[in-house]
């Protein structure tokens, strides 16, 4: 987790343990003031270069939004003199790229912030058995979607076979009752011939014509006969295939589900509560790779919430899970904007049971919950975490910029909106950083 602050100019990086490095930056200028707010790195680009910006180099970037705004090295003056984005020391900047990863949170405080212990009732509470078993049970479910697949696509098959079949029989039926109908005519035609002749000759000649024509109505009707039994056969098989079909094609959809939120689960999970909207909404990384840049976002809950008091102001809270305890997990809680106070603005909320029992038995080190007074922003799309900026603060790095195409699949290009200032790079900055143990924690926060 790093936490920026507007009022010091200084960003300080947190792992499990507690704060590891600070360092200085430089935020927006004013009119294009850096947003504050809450955001995520959603991606990570080891040399980028600016496309509104000449081409500008902005090394070891950090994108927290599509429509431009990131961490990146740059020269540092000691006072707010971006263009929106917050420069890092080079060096800084550097050491960090490595170490960081996507979905990372950044909270963007007008004013100082620091994460502090918190313990409330409402947090996720996970149920050890299920994140042991999660890890199995996602392989499993993953095995059967696979099969389901492949059981699908057989079934359907078969199904199209069974479908031309059944249309071959019925062609075949058609014709042989064409055949039948005109042998019986001829018979009736014979029939008629035998009661007008006339002569022992003409009669002969007409009973050999009834023969005839009775021995090919014969045989029409057995083979039409045979034709009605292969396809009333052949339409049941038909119908059979189809619902089997059907059926698979539900399994398909039913276990695709099924392993898509079991290998959710074994990632963090954040959740975002808006007084705005009076909706949750929760958001996973499904790590999945998207061609213009970033992952794609799993954003399949969206929910209404009820808040306690609608009307009154609750803050902004960022509430982080930072490491397993023998409770569960080990929370902390940051406010960057006041209303409520964190605990009181909990008390205000109630998460509906069946969001509760479907994200709370896996939920790990490093999920969160956001409680906020305002919307989630327009730039909240399928390649982001929550982009969530306070209205009572300076915008103007933000609402300056273009915003972003979200509608999926189709996007516009998301690169190239970051600002940069044409001077050279002084070499190394310093950093602070913390001696001490490290936390066994995978990765950074």
């Amino acid at each position: 987790m790093a936490i920026v602050s507007i009022k010091s100019q200084q960003v300080t990086f947190y792992d499990a343990d507690g704060w590891i490095l600070k360092a200085p930056v430089s935020t927006g200028v004013k009119g294009r003031e850096t947003p504050a707010g809450v955001f995520a790195v959603i991606e990570k680009d080891l040399d980028h270069h600016s496309t509104l910006y000449d081409d500008a180099s902005m090394p070891h970037m950090q994108r927290i939004t599509w429509n431009g705004l990131a961490m990146h090295g740059g020269p540092l003056p000691g006072y707010a003199a971006s263009h929106g984005c917050v420069r890092m020391p080079y060096g800084f900047a550097q050491k960090l790229f490595d170490k960081t990863r996507i979905g990372m949170r950044v909270i963007i405080s007008p004013n100082d912030a620091a994460p502090v212990e918190f313990s409330h009732a409402a947090l996720l509470v996970p149920n050890a058995a299920s994140v042991a078993a999660a890890p199995e049970r996602a392989e499993t479910l993953s095995r059967e979607a696979a099969e389901a697949v492949k059981a699908a696509d057989e079934t359907k098959k078969s199904a199209k076979q069974a479908a031309r079949e059944a249309a071959s029989a019925q062609a075949t039926l058609r014709k042989l009752e064409k055949l039948k109908s005109s042998a019986d005519t001829d018979l009736a035609d014979a029939e008629k011939a035998v009661a007008a002749a006339k002569t022992d000759e003409a009669k002969a000649r007409a009973e050999e014509r009834k023969l005839k024509a009775a021995a090919k109505a014969t045989e029409a009707g057995t083979k039409l006969d045979a034709a009605k039994a292969d396809a009333t056969s052949k339409n049941d098989a038909a119908a059979k295939a189809a619902d089997a079909a059907k059926e698979a094609a539900t399994r398909k959809v039913d276990t695709a589900k099924a392993a898509n939120d079991a290998k959710l689960a074994l990632d963090p999970v954040s959740i975002y509560i808006s007084r705005a909207t009076q909706k949750l909404y929760v958001r996973r990384n499904t790590h999945k790779p998207w061609p213009d840049g970033g992952e794609v976002f799993d954003a399949t809950i969206e929910v209404p919430v009820t808040i306690r008091d609608p009307d009154k102001p609750i803050g902004t809270h960022v509430f982080t899970a930072m490491a397993r305890n023998d409770a569960g997990l080990r929370w902390t809680a940051v406010t960057i904007d006041n209303g409520d106070d964190a605990k009181d603005a909990l008390d205000r909320i109630s998460i509906p049971s069946e969001v509760l029992d479907r994200i709370a038995p896996t939920a790990l080190p490093r999920s969160s919950i956001i409680v906020s007074d305002e919307p989630l922003s327009r730039e909240t799309n399928y390649r982001t975490e929550f982009i969530a900026v306070l209205s009572n603060q300076p915008q103007g790095g933000f609402i300056t910029r273009r915003p972003t195409v979200s509608d999926f699949p189709q996007f516009g290009n998301p690169g190239g909106f970051f600002s940069f200032w044409d001077q050279p790079s002084p070499g190394p900055q310093p950093g602070n950083s913390r001696r001490r143990g490290r936390s066994n924690q995978p990765g950074w926060w």
